[in-house]
């Protein structure tokens, strides 16, 4: 306040006389005026050129907490507040999950039901090993398209899916031998679903038997008991396939590039503390590896 006075009244009075008088230095009244005549820098404005790169980069999918570890990755000092306002400044908002209702599973059948053996432990710490899997659907314009996927409960990667203008049995088979190609699982290994008849059908129940698999399926009507699987089909449906694709083909392109070139190997998943799917299975084999060795020595 005392130096913006001096300036004010520099043209009737000498500055070394209000200096002394408001007991300021004469060298601390022109650093003050140097300063004011310096442009500020804008120290968000590196910040927010990296926030608008991950935003982009990631489809816009992106809320404030991904981003602040996007962000951190890359070796920024950010916290979720300055995200925020920045992010708010710019008009940018990661999209948003709607709630998600399954409609896929026909239950009303006489096929053989598992017992639920998982028992909603989905923590990727549990000493459960375990695969879920579910089916739902995708619009296009020339009409519905049904996925199946199915994920590693421990490292939450998508192992295999598959596509069809149906539900049949092939479905979700297709699914499981994709599966395998990419990891063969261990013997004992739960497989979870829900009720629905592709799972209780004979040639499937046969197929896990031959891998050494657990059959569990959820209780009647209880999508939560499958919460891994519906947590990824609405993540799906929100950052993903959130309109009707032109047509069918153009939804297999999407999918395939969602699930290989997003989702497994990018996509921060809160759940395996904001690594990707495949970061996070990286280090869980790097951890067994060292396990091994410290053992064998």
């Amino acid at each position: 306040m005392k130096y913006a006075f001096i300036a004010s009244q520099r043209t009737h009075y000498p500055i070394g006389f209000m200096c002394r008088m408001l007991d300021v230095s004469r060298s601390g009244f022109f650093a003050w005026q140097t300063r004011q005549r310096t442009p500020r820098t804008d120290t968000d404005a590196s910040v927010r050129e990296a926030i608008v790169r991950v935003h982009m980069a990631t489809r816009r999918r992106y809320g404030r907490r991904r981003i602040t570890h996007a962000l951190r990755a890359q070796g920024w000092s950010v916290n979720p507040k300055r995200v925020r306002r920045l992010m708010r400044e710019q008009g940018l908002r990661g999209v948003r999950k709607g709630r998600f209702v399954p409609r896929t599973t026909d239950s009303a059948h006489r096929r053989a039901i598992a017992q639920n053996v998982l028992q909603r432990r989905f923590s990727v710490g549990t000493a459960v090993t375990a695969w879920t899997s579910d089916i739902t659907y995708v619009a296009t314009r020339e009409g519905w398209l049904y996925l199946a996927v199915i994920i590693a409960l421990k490292t939450r990667q998508v192992l295999g899916y598959s596509l069809s203008d149906r539900m049949p049995d092939e479905l979700v088979l297709n699914a499981l031998r994709n599966a395998c190609h990419c990891e063969a699982p261990s013997a004992g290994t739960v497989f979870h679903s829900d009720r629905g008849s592709q799972y209780a059908s004979n040639d499937f129940r046969d197929a896990l038997g031959a891998l050494g698999m657990v059959a569990s399926m959820s209780r009647k009507g209880n999508c939560w008991d499958n919460a891994v699987s519906e947590s990824f089909f609405a993540t799906l449906k929100a950052e993903e396939a959130t309109e009707p694709y032109a047509t069918k083909q153009d939804a297999r392109r999407a999918i395939a590039q969602y699930i290989h070139g997003f989702y497994n190997p990018i996509r921060l998943h809160s759940s395996l503390g904001y690594l990707s799917p495949n970061e996070y299975a990286r280090r869980m084999q790097l951890a067994d590896q060292t396990t091994s060795m410290r053992s064998a020595a």
